[in-house]
């Protein structure tokens, strides 16, 4: 998270180098790889950037790797009794830091740190990363979406990923301080990879080298659809019985689909170190989630040269195209299978889609996103973020 390429500093409001503080509950995944993005991002820039998320997973490791200082906020997932006490902890570290900014990622930072008296006279900017509202439904969504419409009014900025996300949201009643900024994927990190690297990454990995594989990396929980998936590879396997499946990941979920897994042709692995290797080695890449809000994976997918097949649903619809893969109705295991065998009985197909990939992806270059990004950021602090000329967030040069 280091870049030698650094040259100017960017002050704050007090003529001093910006400083910034992130929330995150998610240590896993692709929320904490995007707070990483943006935490390397923003100390090229200069500026002093703090983080507060629990101690366990990627994000805090990555951290103390490069000397980031980690602040521990120890919070769970759902909201529940300790959520007050989840607040008055981050109170207290927000005294500490001192920062210029509080950026909040995810639903439960967004709670707990728009609460009445958190980040008092603090700048606040609330990145959703997929609305609250959408793990739900019922009462429970009801809640969520006037909890959002309510917490707005304390928020300086709210950033969706992509204008799936930004639909979402104004479709419940949330019009006013909404950005797009759209997920990035570093190029420079998951280059295209050949047929030599695909056999490289297989061989490191423990893989058989002519079986057909597909690949699904995330948290595995109800939202990233895995238990769909597994649905659709009974029928995958009529198709193509030499087909094999890799799930990477953890989650709450794992436990039962473990159980459910059909034999030797599923695996289950940990969350990877080296995610790159997942995808050079796979043919296929698949993410059967329920909601999302633009996500890493899929991006990610692309960069390395592979055929995305995915879920319709806002933030996938904006990145798969028909050359690069297939959208598929979600929680439709048969159209996923189908999607999915034929990808992996026609290999002419899915190169062409991998080819495409490396052209659609640049379309998502991080280096972007994090300019645009660091833009608002600053813009936010100085308090001009409803400027004019900010009204579609441009770089800070």
């Amino acid at each position: 998270m280091t870049d030698e390429s650094a040259s100017v500093v960017e002050t704050g409001p007090q003529d001093r180098p910006l400083r910034v503080l992130h929330v995150s509950q998610p240590t896993t995944g692709g929320v904490a790889g995007y707070v990483a993005q943006t935490v390397a991002a923003q100390r090229r820039r200069g500026w002093e950037v703090f983080v507060a998320c629990p101690r366990d997973g990627a994000l805090p490791r990555d951290l103390r790797a490069e000397g980031v200082p980690h602040h521990l906020w120890e919070a769970g997932r759902a909201p529940g009794p300790g959520t007050l006490d989840e607040a008055r902890m981050l109170r207290r570290i927000i005294a500490v830091v001192r920062p210029d900014v509080v950026h909040l990622h995810s639903s439960k930072a967004g709670l707990a740190g728009r609460l009445p008296g958190v980040a008092t006279r603090r700048p606040v900017i609330f990145q959703p990363h997929g609305w609250s509202w959408l793990s739900g439904g019922g009462v429970l969504a009801r809640a969520s979406a006037w909890w959002e419409r309510r917490a707005a009014h304390r928020t300086d900025a709210i950033v969706c990923v992509g204008e799936g996300e930004r639909r979402q949201g104004t479709g419940k009643g949330i019009r006013d301080r909404l950005w797009t900024i759209r997920n990035g994927v570093d190029l420079s990190r998951f280059p295209p990879a050949d047929q030599r690297e695909r056999e490289l990454a297989r061989e490191r990995l423990g893989l058989p080298q002519g079986v057909p594989l597909v690949v699904c990396l995330g948290r595995v929980t109800r939202q990233k659809g895995q238990d769909i998936l597994l649905d659709a590879w009974d029928r995958v396997g009529q198709a193509c019985p030499d087909a094999e499946l890799v799930i990477v990941g953890s989650g709450d979920a794992l436990d039962e689909l473990r159980r459910r897994g059909p034999g030797d042709r599923v695996r289950f692995v940990p969350e990877a170190v080296v995610p790159r290797d997942w995808y050079a080695a796979a043919n296929v890449v698949t993410l059967p989630s329920r909601w999302e809000g633009l996500p890493l994976v899929a991006l990610e997918a692309l960069a390395v040269g592979r055929s995305v097949v995915a879920s319709r649903i806002p933030g996938l619809t904006e990145v798969v195209t028909s050359d690069v893969g297939a959208l598929v109705t979600c929680g439709d295991a048969d159209e996923l299978a189908r999607a999915l065998a034929l990808r992996l009985q026609d290999p002419g197909l899915a190169a062409s889609e991998a080819e495409a990939a490396g052209v659609r992806v640049r379309d998502f270059d991080m280096a972007e996103t994090q300019l645009r990004l660091c833009a608002l950021t600053l813009a936010v602090a100085m308090g001009t973020a409803d400027a004019p000329a900010l009204s579609s967030p441009v770089p800070v040069s």
